[in-house]
């Protein structure tokens, strides 16, 4: 499962990240920065595919995406 974190305080509200997003669930919200712009958040997180689009695609660098690794159990 892919984890998706916004650093806010980066974030300029530009919306690219919701452009790529093949699941289109990245949202502006209603929330602001300290800088006064709107940032962005998952409207549903368990929908993430982990692509890394949304990163790429940040001209702030103020989206993280990490994943989990599975270990491969002995069997």
């Amino acid at each position: 499962m892919a984890k998706v974190t916004f650093l806010e305080e980066l974030c300029k509200g530009c919306l690219l990240c919701s452009v790529v997003c093949p699941k289109q669930i990245i949202r502006q919200t209603d929330r602001f920065n300290s800088q006064g712009y709107k940032v962005v958040e998952l409207s549903d997180p368990s929908l993430c595919l982990g692509c890394g689009f949304c990163s790429l695609m940040c001209p702030d660098s103020a989206i993280v995406v990490s994943k989990e690794i599975k270990e491969a159990q002995d069997g």
